[in-house]
């Protein structure tokens, strides 16, 4: 799996999650979520399609390439796990779902299947 960056990761993580939302998304739908300018959604999306992550439909729906849907499934279990493991510890939720966000990212698969595997 090639090496994605934080915004890559998140834009892909959105994706995911608005696809179990939604019957489409669309880069307003990501704009909206994100509360990004639809400038700077339409740009990451550019980028997205180039690295082979997604697909955009001539009526502008965005699909999740297997590689996309790779990357944007590690993040999100990471998150969900993440946050509820912080919030099992007695952290406040707003606080847990915060640094789970920004633990996604840094954390080395090793480390997070380690603590996975003490967690269970």
């Amino acid at each position: 799996m090639s090496h994605t960056n934080e915004s890559a990761e998140n834009y892909l993580e959105t994706i995911l999650i608005l696809s179990k939302k939604l019957p489409v998304v669309r880069g307003v739908d990501i704009s909206n979520e994100l509360g990004f300018k639809k400038s700077s959604v339409s740009i990451a999306m550019k980028n997205l399609r180039q690295k082979q992550h997604i697909t955009v439909t001539d009526a502008g729906y965005i699909y999740l390439t297997e590689s996309g849907l790779e990357i944007a499934e590690m993040i999100y279990e990471r998150h969900q796990f993440l946050s509820s493991w912080l919030m099992r510890l007695g952290v406040d939720e707003k606080i847990a779902t915060e640094d789970a966000c920004r633990i996604e990212h840094v954390i080395s698969k090793e480390s997070f299947e380690a603590i996975k595997k003490y967690v269970k």
